[in-house]
C-alpha cells in the first residue's frame, strides 16, 4: 500500500518538475501578453488563489468581492505561477459566449475527462465537429417535441406521489419526514429515460439503476487538488485517483444500458422518431447529415443520460428546500396551482400562462445553477471590448483588454447570478417576485437565457435547457398541488452541506450522503 502511494507520489513530482522547466521555456519565447491586470495576491506558491477557491464552501462570494476591488475584469493566480482572467462585465462576457467554441474552447484538461469518462460527445467536441453533432440532436429538444413529451413529466411526478401516499397512510399525523432527493432523482431518471429513449428505468418503482452503486463523493478531495493542476498541466489527470476508476466503470456500466438501448430502440423502428434515441439511430446508420460511429452514439447517450439526471434532480431539490424556507412563497406558488385541480396544465400553460410558477422555476435556477463556473482558453488572440473603462495593473485606463491564445478565462456563473451590481440588493434571496416586476434588472444585465448565466450561452448555450425548464415546472406543479413542505421538527431552516457529485448537491450537513429529509403531508 505504501510502496503504490510513493510511485504516485514520485510522479506527481516529475510531472511538476517537467512543467517547471517547460514555463520557464516557453516564458523566453517573444509574444503578445495578456493586457495586465489587477488582482488577488498570490495566496498559495504552488496553487495561488486556486485552493482558497476550492475550500470555500462557496466560491461566489469571493468572486464578488474581488470585483468590487479590483474591477469588472481582473487577473487571478493560478497553480505554479500561472493566472486566469475573470470576467463579470456583461459585455465582455457577451463577447467571450458569442465566440465560444472556436475563439475559446474548453481546457485540454477538461476535454480529457469527458472523453475518459463519456467519449466523443457533443460536450467534448469543438468548433465543426460541436456544430454538426449539435445539429444532429436539435430536434430531440424542438418546442413540438418537448410539447409531446409533457406527459411523461407529469406521470413521473404522479408516480413519487402515489408512493409518498402510501408512506404517509401509517403515519398518526398525516405527515413523515420524507428524504426527497432520491425521489428527484427518480423524477428525472424515469422522465429521461422515457421521453429521450423510449425505456422506463423503473427507478421510482424501485429497480436497482447502474448509478445506485456509484458513490461520485469518493476520491472528490484528491480529485479536486488533480483538477486544480491539471488546469496548467493536462498532464496530471493520468495520475492515479478513485474519481477517474470510478467514472470509467460508471462509463463501461453506461455503455451497456446505452447498447441495450440502441438494440432495443433498432427493434422497435425508432429510427424516423424525432426523439433522442431516433435521430442517433439515425446519426449511426448514415441517414443523417452527421453520420456517427457506433462508439461516438453511445458517447452522447451516456452523457445525456447522467445530464438529464443530475442537474435537473438537484434543481428541483434546491426549489423544495427554499420553499421550505419561505413558507410562504410556497402558499403563494400553491394557489396558483389550485385552478388545476380536475386536469394538469398543459405545455402552453407550463409555457406562458403561469407567472409565478415561472418565477420560482427562475429563482431556483438563479440562486442556485448547476454548474458554477465556466473556464475556457483561448484558442486565438483577441481583444475584449467592455461596458466600462477600468484600471490596468499599470494604471492605464483602457475600454478593452487584449487576450492571448492560451490564456484562461473564468464565468463566475453563480457569483454573477447573485450579484448586487447586477441584480441588486437582495441578489441574495430567494425572492421570485423579481420576476414579476417590469423592471427586473439594472442596466447591467447579462445576456443568456432570461438574463442567466445558468444555461451557458452562445452557441454551446445548453441543448437541454426547454426540456429541463418544462420537466421541473411540470413536476413542481404536481408536488405543490398535493403535499406541504417544511422543515422537520418545526425548524425554519436546515444546516446544509455540499455533496460533492458530478456536480455539488445539497445534503444535510450531518449526513453521509446527499440527504435532504424533509416533513411531508398531504394539502
Amino acid at each position: 500500500m505504501s510502496e503504490s502511494r510513493l510511485t504516485t507520489v514520485d510522479f506527481a513530482f516529475l510531472l511538476l518538475f517537467c512543467f517547471i522547466a517547460y514555463k520557464f521555456i516557453v516564458s523566453r519565447a517573444a509574444r503578445p501578453r495578456t493586457t495586465p491586470l489587477s488582482g488577488p495576491p498570490r495566496q498559495n506558491i504552488f496553487l495561488g488563489a486556486s485552493k482558497t477557491l476550492h475550500d470555500a464552501s462557496d466560491a461566489s462570494p469571493i468572486y464578488e468581492q474581488w470585483a468590487t476591488q479590483y474591477g469588472q475584469v481582473y487577473s487571478v493566480p493560478t497553480p505554479f505561477g500561472t493566472s486566469k482572467t475573470v470576467l463579470c462585465d456583461p459585455k465582455a462576457i457577451a463577447h467571450f459566449y458569442a465566440k465560444e467554441g472556436f475563439g475559446y474552447v474548453k481546457l485540454e484538461s477538461s476535454r480529457a475527462v469527458i472523453k475518459a469518462w463519456f467519449g466523443r460527445n457533443v460536450l467534448w467536441a469543438e468548433g465543426e465537429m460541436h456544430r454538426r453533432q449539435r445539429k444532429a440532436l436539435t430536434p430531440a429538444f424542438s418546442n413540438a417535441a418537448i410539447r409531446n413529451l409533457t406527459s411523461v413529466f407529469f406521470d413521473s411526478a404522479y408516480k413519487v406521489g402515489s408512493k409518498w401516499d402510501a408512506i404517509l397512510e401509517s403515519s398518526a399525523d398525516g405527515s413523515k419526514v420524507i428524504e426527497v432527493q432520491k425521489w428527484m432523482n427518480g423524477i428525472a431518471l424515469d422522465s429521461i429515460g422515457i421521453a429521450g429513449f423510449s425505456y422506463d428505468f423503473r427507478s421510482l418503482e424501485g429497480v436497482p439503476t447502474v448509478l445506485d452503486s456509484i458513490n461520485f463523493a469518493s476520491g472528490a478531495a484528491v480529485f479536486g487538488l488533480i483538477v486544480m493542476v491539471a488546469s496548467q498541466l493536462p498532464i496530471a489527470m493520468k495520475i492515479p485517483n478513485k474519481r477517474n476508476s470510478m467514472m470509467k466503470q460508471l462509463k463501461v456500466e453506461l455503455s451497456k444500458v446505452a447498447d441495450q438501448l440502441l438494440k432495443k430502440g433498432k427493434e422497435g423502428g425508432l429510427e424516423h422518431d424525432k426523439s433522442i434515441i431516433g435521430l442517433l439511430l439515425k446519426a449511426e446508420s448514415g441517414d443523417s447529415d452527421y453520420r456517427m460511429a457506433r462508439e461516438d452514439v453511445i458517447a452522447q447517450m451516456s452523457l445525456l443520460l447522467l445530464a438529464g439526471y443530475e442537474t435537473t434532480s438537484t434543481s428541483m431539490t434546491w426549489c423544495l428546500i427554499e420553499l421550505c424556507r419561505n413558507q410562504g412563497i410556497q402558499d403563494r406558488l400553491r394557489e396558483e396551482l389550485s385552478q388545476f385541480s380536475s386536469a394538469d396544465p398543459t405545455y402552453e400553460q407550463l409555457t406562458s400562462a403561469l407567472p409565478y410558477l415561472d418565477a420560482v422555476v427562475h429563482e431556483t435556477l438563479r440562486t442556485h445553477p448547476a454548474v458554477e463556473e465556466t473556464n475556457r482558453m483561448a484558442a486565438e488572440d483577441d481583444i475584449v471590448p467592455l461596458s466600462a473603462p477600468i484600471k490596468t495593473k499599470n494604471g492605464d485606463t483602457v475600454t478593452s483588454i487584449f487576450i492571448a491564445k492560451g490564456t484562461v478565462i473564468s464565468i463566475p456563473i453563480r457569483g454573477l447570478n447573485r450579484s448586487e451590481e447586477i441584480w441588486g440588493a437582495d441578489a441574495k434571496v430567494f425572492n421570485p417576485e423579481r420576476w414579476l416586476a417590469e423592471d427586473v434588472l439594472s442596466k447591467n444585465a447579462m445576456q443568456g437565457h432570461r438574463h442567466l448565466l445558468t444555461f451557458i450561452d452562445g452557441p454551446r448555450t445548453c441543448l437541454g435547457k426547454q426540456f429541463a425548464i418544462i420537466e421541473f415546472k411540470a413536476a413542481l406543479s404536481v408536488l405543490i398541488r398535493n403535499y406541504k413542505f417544511d422543515f422537520e421538527s418545526g425548524k425554519e431552516d436546515m444546516d446544509l452541506g455540499k455533496f460533492p457529485g458530478l456536480i455539488d448537491r445539497p445534503k444535510e450537513m450531518s449526513a453521509d450522503g446527499p440527504y435532504v429529509p424533509l416533513r411531508v403531508r398531504h394539502v
